[in-house]
């Protein structure tokens, strides 16, 4: 009797493994499933075959290595992005290598590649300045122009997660006295995040135009679906683009959903907010995650430098005595 193909072994890994026996949580599965998306479309690419005619001995350690490469060369992916991607191929090569021994030596080989060491730099986070510039970016004359200044406001306000942001359903959204949306984040946890008056007054004017049930999403693409991760992707830095016109600070920035998230964390302790608060807010495990955000910004590290010196007042800053070095020193 043959070993099943790789369109039933994945099939079954999602079902009955992932699902079934795992429960894993809708964050995963869609991690997952993303993985396996990029994984067979460059499988075709590179190897002219189509997904449900790929065989498992197609997927081998070098072949493997290779899309790897093509995620941090050609999709310009973070090594973090990387390994988290290899963590979802090594669950399912496991679950192949118990389920079917004859695949074992070859599941080995590619649950050997390891993980890829990076440096850990420091945060990018957009200012308040650059936050209403992106804001500011949509067109509001149009439908998409409306979802998307709706969108990058919650996202600024609340530092919801990419995932969160796209699987937000109308019945996650309360507003008027109280309003907050309400999401499940990692680790299967649900929490409440306070609306500010004027994010709830742009929320309610564009699920008002935008209709449908209470599981609808909240911003959808143009078939009324969810908004994919990618389009996510792609909304953020067309927008971006169009704000570095008014905002130039913005050009020398990197800026994807999550660096918004970095941008809401930020203004939180620039307001005193204490670091176990912020946690809660960004949905962290632990306070040792979110204090990244103590090490991001100078004006802090100076503040604290301040109570430092003897008489308890905070240095000067270098200002340069002449307008032309002022301009040499900006280069």
């Amino acid at each position: 009797m043959s070993a099943p193909g790789l369109p039933a072994l994945l099939q079954q890994f999602f079902t009955a493994h992932l699902l079934g026996q795992g429960d894993a949580s809708p964050h995963t599965i869609a991690a997952y499933r993303d993985t396996f998306r990029l994984l067979l479309r460059f499988a075709h690419d590179q190897l002219g075959r189509v997904p449900s005619a790929m065989p498992v001995a197609a997927l081998d350690a070098a072949f493997v290595g290779r899309f790897l490469a093509h995620l941090e060369g050609g999709r310009r992916n973070s090594a973090r992005t990387r390994n988290n991607r290899l963590g979802a191929l090594r669950a399912f090569f496991r679950y192949v290598m118990v389920n079917e021994p004859a695949l074992a030596l070859h599941c080995q080989r590619i649950l050997a590649i390891p993980t890829k060491r990076y440096a850990r730099g420091p945060v990018t986070f957009l200012t308040e300045e650059e936050s209403a510039a992106l804001v500011a970016a949509p067109d509001p004359g149009t439908w998409r122009g409306r979802r998307d200044r709706a969108l990058l406001r919650l996202a600024v306000q609340t530092g919801l997660r990419n995932s969160e942001l796209t699987g937000l359903r109308r019945a996650d959204v309360a507003l008027g006295t109280g309003a907050h949306v309400r999401c499940l984040g990692k680790g299967r946890k649900t929490r409440c995040t306070p609306l500010r008056p004027d994010v709830a007054a742009v929320l309610q004017a564009w699920l008002a135009e935008r209709g449908g049930p209470p599981d609808a999403p909240v911003f959808s693409n143009a078939k009324g679906g969810r908004l994919s991760a990618d389009a996510l992707q792609r909304l953020v830095a067309r927008h971006a683009v169009t704000a570095r016109r008014t905002c130039p600070s913005l050009r020398t920035k990197a800026v994807t959903p999550h660096t918004l998230r970095h941008g809401a964390a930020m203004a939180l302790l620039r307001r005193g907010v204490d670091l176990s608060v912020i946690a809660l807010w960004l949905g962290h495990e632990s306070t040792e995650t979110t204090q990244i955000y103590l090490h991001a910004d100078m004006r802090l590290k100076e503040q604290a430098l301040g109570h430092a010196t003897p008489d308890g007042r905070a240095p000067d800053r270098y200002r340069p005595p002449d307008p032309l070095l002022a301009f040499l020193e900006s280069l």
